[in-house]
């Protein structure tokens, strides 16, 4: 089996390939951080796994379909875009509240949506190309949005836009795509602990274990699931206040920790 992972130089992406790394699978990683990337190899290999890696960046779309359509012209069996970041408000530099930077929400849409498009369209091309597995598939693919794409969250407004688009479309396509036998399936989930949200500077709710994060998703897209929600009452909770006017949401959510300025780091 060969599987495609982006953002695998740590967090879930890495968590992925660890869990999926033995003898009879072929791992093909991807990140922008070297270290990190190398790390993750070192770790697979010493499970057993087959390891290749390539350093680059998922917001350069013609290398991320140079490198998948290279890596799928015998077979990818599963894809996983993993590659993201997140961030909050900069710290204020008079009374006024200082709203989020133009150049800071560009990089969010950029990174965690076009980033996870320049992996899905590829990886739809190469696996519609693929015979039908055992199963009837072609391929299975994942993309990880989060719950906060299902609020409008004042402390980090194009975070949760972007994965609030991730998610839509992922959700939206899926039934298209199943009809070419590929599985498609957006994980929207809460904190997870990763050196990523380590740097914010609040209690997380829901925090779960990388190790809990990646049972979940893979029960869900080997199960074809449409979406991964987890933890179920933090998804709940998100989805019931949404449905609020958001002038009383914004009186709960820009009195909470996470929406001040610098709660969250600010690239």
């Amino acid at each position: 089996m060969k599987i495609l992972i982006t953002g695998a130089a740590s967090g879930i992406g890495r968590g992925l390939a660890c869990r999926l790394a033995r003898a009879d699978h072929h791992l093909v990683l991807g990140d922008c951080d070297p270290k990190g990337l190398n790390e993750t190899r070192r770790l697979c290999e010493n499970l057993g796994a087959t390891v290749k890696t390539r350093v680059l960046d998922t917001r350069d779309r013609e290398d991320m379909a140079e490198w998948i359509h290279a890596e799928g012209t015998i077979r990818l069996d599963m894809v996983f875009a993993c590659a993201g970041i997140t961030g909050g408000l900069p710290p204020p530099k008079t009374a006024i509240p200082t709203p989020e930077r133009e150049d800071h929400a560009r990089l969010m849409i950029e990174t965690n949506l076009l980033g996870s498009l320049n992996t899905l369209f590829p990886a739809m091309d190469v696996m519609k190309k693929q015979a039908l597995d055992p199963h009837g598939r072609r391929g299975r693919i994942c993309v990880i949005a989060s719950v906060a794409g299902f609020v409008s969250y004042p402390g980090t407004p194009s975070y949760s836009a972007s994965k609030a688009a991730l998610d839509r479309f992922t959700v939206a396509t899926a039934s298209t795509l199943e009809k070419s036998g590929i599985t498609l399936t957006s994980v929207c989930c809460g904190f997870v602990d990763t050196p990523m949200v380590r740097k914010n500077r609040f209690p997380m709710p829901g925090l779960v274990s990388t190790d809990t994060a990646v049972r979940h998703i893979l029960r869900g897209t080997l199960r074809g699931k449409r979406r991964v929600t987890f933890p179920k009452w933090l998804v709940l909770g998100a989805r019931l206040t949404d449905l609020l006017p958001p002038r009383l949401t914004e009186h709960y959510y820009c009195r909470q920790p996470s929406a001040q300025p610098h709660g969250m780091p600010d690239y």
